[in-house]
């Protein structure tokens, strides 16, 4: 792992196809990320390459830690664009791959994201996530705060049966 960098809208395009793999792997290892598996790589691509626009306007920002010559792990942020919304943002598509798990990355990445939203005036992050995922317990260890739960919220990774989701906030 050579730590957490935030993509340039530049080199942006170079990391699709590493960001795409991990996206696959992580689809693939259980993580519940909008998509159910099995996941093509030509659509997780896709789907990188439509945040393009968002990530050059500065609406999105996508960090990344690659090691092994590959990427071991993502964060994106996003802002509102709303003027009444400024001051909150989001935090998603966190995804460590399943080789570099347990080792602190998806802290790592969380707490960049953080950071980066702090130091950009935003004052409340929100996320939300699988209920009982291992990705809610790193959320509640990092000190965010659940404010609900809806029941069937989104399909599992399998597409076969409907779980229920948490939603976080988290001061900054």
């Amino acid at each position: 792992m050579t730590g957490v960098r935030r993509l340039s809208a530049a080199d942006f395009d170079d990391h699709v196809p590493g960001l795409a793999d991990l996206f696959v792997d992580a689809v693939a290892s259980g993580a519940s990320l909008g998509f159910p598996a099995p996941f093509e790589h030509d659509a997780a691509s896709r789907w990188w390459r439509e945040q393009e626009s968002a990530v050059v306007a500065g609406e999105r920002v996508v960090f990344v830690s690659c090691g092994a010559g590959r990427v071991d792990g993502t964060v994106s942020l996003s802002f509102e664009r709303m003027p009444n919304a400024r001051h909150r943002g989001g935090v998603g598509k966190l995804m460590v791959h399943r080789d570099a798990r347990g080792r602190g990355l998806g802290r790592t990445l969380l707490a960049t994201a953080e950071q980066a939203a702090a130091a950009a005036g935003v004052t409340l992050l929100l996320l939300d996530t699988e209920s009982g995922s291992a990705a809610e317990h790193l959320y509640r260890s990092a000190g965010w705060t659940c404010y609900g739960e809806v029941p069937g919220y989104a399909a599992d990774a399998t597409g076969t049966a409907l779980r229920r989701c948490s939603f976080y906030y988290k001061p900054l």
